[in-house]
């Protein structure tokens, strides 16, 4: 299994649009994950066209899409559960609270956002990812986003762009 990793699009009113790179990796997705601050349901239409998308709000969202999408939610990838919600408030400490908002989960794997950093690291067996974002660059030296492959365990790999 393929899962493209997306986070902090940040795209509203037309004024960016998904980088063509990211665009060509989603054509081989088998689902896509968007860790919030979306701005525009239209972005999640957009993701549907190439596979099946689970998406959280973020902080950033305004009211149409917090109404629609959980700040939370639990996806079952094969035999892996992937713990996906945006994050928010202070970068300084995002992967503790990340963790601890799963932590009676049973997660193999919490993908967040919210940094604009991309970040991929082991805590106490829980894989973190952190796509970044592959249309804005505050606070991060490059636009990204993550896969994340299933086979015998769950492996990521962040994408610069």
């Amino acid at each position: 299994m393929k899962i493209i990793c997306i986070s902090d699009t940040h795209i509203e009113n037309g004024n960016k649009k998904l980088p063509d790179v990211l665009i060509r990796a989603l054509e081989g997705a088998d689902l896509i994950l968007h860790a919030g601050d979306i701005t525009s349901l239209a972005v999640i239409d957009e993701l549907k066209a190439y596979a099946p998308v689970e998406a959280v709000a973020g902080n950033m969202d305004g009211f149409d899409v917090a109404e629609k999408l959980p700040e939370k939610t639990i996806i079952q990838a094969g035999r892996f559960r992937i713990g996906l919600v945006h994050g928010g408030g202070s970068v300084r400490d995002l992967e503790e609270r990340v963790v601890r908002m799963f932590r009676h989960d049973g997660v193999d794997c919490i993908v967040y956002g919210h940094s604009h950093r991309a970040n991929i690291e082991n805590r106490d067996g829980v894989l973190l990812v952190n796509p970044g974002s592959p249309t804005d660059r505050v606070h991060a030296k490059e636009n990204s986003y993550a896969v994340i492959t299933d086979n015998e365990e769950l492996n990521a790999e962040i994408i610069k762009i």
